[in-house]
């Protein structure tokens, strides 16, 4: 039918010709309420904004010369981190001297990843920048 022709009938019944397929060969138009059209379109946007899960990276800092309570305490948050649904990246920050022993640094990164091998898989393994030494651990 026409655009002529459709936004005559669309003024008979008082609603609104609206393109719905711009693309297509020829395009689609409908009469509708589009008040009512754009009502229900952020009623579904915000169902779907609702039922979706955002992964958020939470960061543990630790040192080359960590103590083995400190090391429990900051592998409990990971944990927790790791079962609420958030990747972690495990952060090793070497000062001064400690440069020369990097060795230390992976020996942490590697035991952390045992311990949590249950419920995380390693997402990026162990790299340098800078001066830490970064690895990525992801939920199972």
């Amino acid at each position: 039918m026409s655009k002529a022709e459709a936004l005559l009938l669309a003024q008979q019944e008082e609603l609104d010709l609206v393109e719905v397929a711009p693309d297509s060969k020829p395009p689609v138009c409908r009469i509708i309420d589009y008040g009512k059209y754009r009502y229900k379109q952020s009623k579904r946007a915000k169902e779907a904004r609702k039922k979706q899960h955002v992964t958020h990276i939470k960061e543990l800092k630790v040192r080359p010369k960590i103590e083995d309570h400190d090391f429990r305490f900051k592998l409990k948050h990971a944990r927790e981190f790791l079962s609420s649904g958030n990747k972690v990246k495990l952060t090793v920050r070497f000062r001064g001297r400690e440069m020369t022993h990097v060795q230390f640094g992976e020996k942490i990164l590697e035991r952390m990843a045992d311990e949590l091998s249950d419920i995380a898989t390693i997402e990026r393994e162990t790299k340098f920048e800078g001066r830490n030494m970064v690895m990525i651990l992801g939920p199972k």
